[in-house]
């Protein structure tokens, strides 16, 4: 009898946010105290139970092969167990944390460890990944995982998997939280209700991965997994659909079904459900808590731009009012530094803010992902501040460092008038005064806001030692290449 095959599924943690916050830069120059401190507050940040399961990695491990084993390594809670015997080990791969990846796939590989890689930025980047992989797995993996798995079991492996369609949603694929450890998370209980996005926002891939046409998962499947998922987890429902309002007849009639089941819940949205009357009211019977809405730009020339065309600016202030007077609290996501902006724009996002009274905002500098229109846009015209021809060059970091220059304004001032911006908008007493206030999910608002008082004092930390740096350094630009 062939002995069973055992697989790891691993998360890598980022560098930086929830994931545990921490400089870009060497601590151990800074005051003692500080250091200390700072590392208190990595822990409670990463403790917070803030953190997320890895859906994807769920949704692989619920196949059910017959002579395999699948387990969950989530990187930000464990070390890698290399003292257990593993047969096949999948790393999913994200763009800001490829080096990563590959540093991790080298060191198993050379134990005679079989590594498959996965994600997007395998399926963006293959050829950058073939030196670091037995196995390459591209696209949405729900189909190609089993054949992985039972070719696995033959020892008949195949060095590249890709499917010509995208996966049919509407065949039911039960998820399982049996490879999950409970407490690690904020929730376990995660649902994806679709794929797809019919936008074109050229700072996202998510087009580029999922296509434009959104694919549904059948109502019954999404409500029976609810059901399922709530007699294990009482805690709050996360509906990961980058917009579960963009088709409003589906979103209408799913959570008209939900309302019965008492669920608590949080999701993202476009702020078009403010003008989606019957189906706000809806969202909010159902148990919707909080929603985070990407507003990301409200200058005109900016959203034009960067082809964020979904609403228009005139309409974004009462959209967002009438959300959070249907009881649901909201974070709002902005991007400074789009083409559009000027040193005028911040104290038009912080006017913006106080006129809304968003629970949670959040502030973010432009990161140009490789793969992404506006990665090719800003390397045409030679603003990239870090080599285009190295994948592995762009990290993700929560507002730490910057990767591009702005079209309308100087590197040293966008960093100054990005610091006093959030400076102003995160504080303690701000943290408070939005916790009290918030329509719904009160605590979780106010601990949003606390952590983010401290992450932005170090983004606004890390962004000053570039600077520096930069004076004494030229920054990497790179003329126009092929990628």
């Amino acid at each position: 009898m062939p002995r069973q095959k055992n697989v790891l599924l691993v998360f890598l943690p980022s560098e930086s946010g929830v994931d545990g916050a921490r400089s870009l830069y060497d601590e151990k120059r800074s005051n003692p105290l500080l250091r200390s401190f700072n590392h208190s507050l990595r822990s409670l940040i990463k403790q917070s139970q803030f953190a997320i399961p890895p859906l994807s990695l769920m949704i692989l491990s619920s196949l059910d092969v017959p002579g395999v084993e699948q387990s969950i390594c989530d990187m930000r809670f464990e070390e890698f167990p290399f003292d257990k015997t593993w047969d096949l080990v999948g790393i999913s791969v994200q763009t800001g944390m490829a080096r990563k990846a590959f540093t991790l796939a080298d060191q198993l590989r050379s134990r005679g460890i079989a590594v498959v890689l996965g994600g997007a930025h395998v399926t963006l980047f293959t050829d950058s990944c073939k030196p670091h992989a037995d196995v390459l797995v591209l696209g949405e993996a729900d189909d190609l995982w089993k054949e992985v798995l039972t070719d696995l079991t033959t020892e008949r492996l195949k060095p590249l998997y890709q499917s010509a369609n995208f996966p049919d949603l509407n065949i039911s694929r039960p998820v399982s939280k049996r490879s999950l450890v409970k407490n690690r998370y904020f929730t376990t209980n995660l649902i994806q209700t679709g794929r797809g996005c019919q936008y074109n926002c050229d700072f996202c891939n998510v087009h580029l991965l999922n296509g434009h046409t959104l694919r549904r998962r059948a109502i019954a499947d999404v409500v029976s997994e609810v059901e399922r998922f709530k007699l294990h987890d009482q805690r709050i429902f996360f509906f990961v659909d980058d917009s579960i309002n963009a088709d409003p007849l589906y979103a209408q009639e799913l959570f008209r079904q939900l309302i019965p089941l008492k669920i608590r819940w949080f999701g993202q949205s476009t702020t078009t459900l403010g003008q989606q009357h019957e189906l706000l009211e809806t969202f909010a019977r159902s148990g919707c808590q909080a929603l985070l809405v990407g507003i990301e730009s409200i200058e005109a020339k900016s959203r034009h731009a960067h082809k964020k065309n979904q609403n228009r600016a005139g309409e974004l202030v009462c959209a967002i009012k009438n959300i959070r007077e249907a009881g649901i609290s909201l974070y709002g996501s902005f991007i400074y530094g789009l083409d559009g902006d000027t040193l005028d724009t911040p104290a038009a996002i912080l006017d913006f803010i106080n006129q809304t009274k968003l629970d949670v905002p959040g502030i973010n500098i432009l990161r140009p992902i490789p793969g992404t229109k506006v990665f090719e846009r800003l390397r045409e015209e030679g603003r990239l501040l870090f080599d285009p021809l190295d994948v592995t060059a762009y990290r993700y970091s929560f507002g730490q460092e910057m990767l591009y220059q702005p079209k309308n304004i100087p590197l040293d001032a966008f960093v100054e008038s990005y610091s006093l911006l959030t400076r102003q908008v995160f504080s303690i007493k701000n943290a408070l005064i939005r916790g009290v206030r918030a329509p719904q999910a009160k605590s979780a608002v106010m601990l949003f806001n606390l952590f983010y008082a401290h992450l932005y004092r170090l983004s606004r930390h890390d962004l000053q030692q570039q600077m520096e740096k930069k004076h004494t350094k030229k920054p990497f630009c790179h003329t126009p290449n092929n990628f």
